[in-house]
């Protein structure tokens, strides 16, 4: 039940916004520390990326089978659960002796994250109808935007001030209150049906898999986080480098463009309500599009101009996607959001890696042009099967 100062949809808003957040918080905070983790630890830049991609890669691992004890056991108390567990490894990394042991500790976390992420978008496609799953599943993402700038500034202006492991203190701390309130606020869900026993996870992937709008929302789903890891990667390589030869502090302060979708997010929940999903997820993909090239003009400004609108576009595919999902899937809705996960964290794992390659040979050019591929991809894929059904 939600607390006194909530109704139950208001609850249900403030509830999902601090899981997003409490997810997103911990999730790419090493991205702006990765100089400092190389010098403290002695290892190379590109070693430094196991740091972002240890947690994606341990995400896409548990997230098939996060869908299925979550349609047997609920909602709320595995989000919940998992939120306080996910504070311990955090505080851990704080006192992370060696390099294995840091990885070790981000890949903890990352086994943690699903249930947090996976089930919290089942539990807004199961608790609401098409217009408020939209308003939902946006303020999911607000929080997620809020967690993803957070954790990054924090460990930006941490290792520039006080020490990079005392910033993980603070994240843990922030972690532990973003469950707490999901814990105080977050309505118990109302329409879950426990769905039991492995013949019905394996009929429900089965069915998913075979479903092409599904199929198409798992495609998106890959796209942005691959966007967003490898924009995000590699803009630091650039921006650390001369000429602009920014310090982690100055770093963290280029993820305030994450704020940009703040905004961003609204608006276009407002446009997917009213033009649909397919209108608004070309208008983001074109967004980011453009946001991308524009980095590719080389003075500071035009480069943070362009990671704002970038991002911004990068975000508005995520609310379009998470909030389709549930809906696509005929049952099984939490295996659903699990597959989706998956295909979610794939993404962002290899746009961790992919573009390394295209970094060495042809530095941040190369990089915007595979992001840039891949989004075009997305939506040769997306929008055939985005169409409403026949009589919707």
């Amino acid at each position: 039940m939600a607390g006194p100062l909530f109704s139950p949809a208001q609850g249900r808003r403030v509830g999902v916004m601090a899981a997003g957040f409490g997810t997103f918080i911990n999730l790419y905070t090493t991205q702006a520390i990765l100089v400092v983790l190389a010098r403290d630890f002695g290892v190379s830049f590109a070693r430094t990326g196991l740091t972002v991609t240890a947690p994606l890669a341990a995400v896409a691992l548990v997230a098939p089978f996060v869908g299925s004890i979550s349609d047997r056991l609920g909602r709320k108390r595995l989000i919940v659960g998992a939120g306080f567990l996910l504070a311990l490894p955090t505080l851990l990394i704080a006192g992370a002796g060696h390099f294995p042991l840091l990885i070790a500790l981000r890949f903890a976390q990352g086994l943690l994250l699903p249930f947090i992420f996976a089930i919290t978008v089942a539990y807004i496609g199961d608790e609401t109808s098409e217009a408020e799953n939209i308003r939902l599943a946006g303020s999911y993402s607000i929080g997620t935007i809020i967690g993803g700038f957070c954790g990054r500034l924090i460990a930006g202006y941490a290792a520039a001030l006080i020490g990079w492991r005392a910033g993980f203190v603070v994240l843990a701390l922030l972690t532990a209150g973003a469950a707490l309130i999901v814990a105080l606020v977050l309505p118990r869900e109302r329409h879950f049906r426990p769905q039991h026993g492995l013949r019905a996870a394996l009929e429900g992937f089965a069915l998913h898999i075979a479903n092409p709008r599904l199929i198409a929302t798992y495609a998106a789903g890959f796209a942005v986080l691959f966007s967003i890891v490898a924009t995000f990667t590699y803009v630091n390589f650039l921006l650390a480098a001369p000429p602009y030869s920014l310090g982690p502090a100055a770093l963290g302060n280029i993820f305030a463009t994450y704020l940009v979708a703040i905004v961003s997010t609204p608006l276009a929940t407002r446009l997917a309500v009213r033009m649909g999903r397919r209108v608004t997820l070309l208008v983001a993909a074109t967004t980011g599009i453009a946001g991308l090239t524009l980095t590719l003009i080389g003075p500071l400004p035009a480069i943070v101009a362009g990671l704002a609108l970038g991002v911004g576009g990068m975000f508005l595919e995520q609310v379009m996607a998470i909030g389709f999902v549930a809906q696509a899937a005929e049952r099984a809705k939490s295996t659903a959001v699990g597959l989706y996960v998956t295909f979610y964290y794939i993404g962002g794992a290899l746009g961790g890696i992919l573009p390394g390659s295209l970094w060495r040979g042809f530095g941040w050019p190369g990089c915007v042009g595979l992001i840039i591929v891949v989004q075009l991809t997305m939506l040769a894929i997306a929008l055939p099967f985005w169409r409403p059904p026949a009589g919707h």
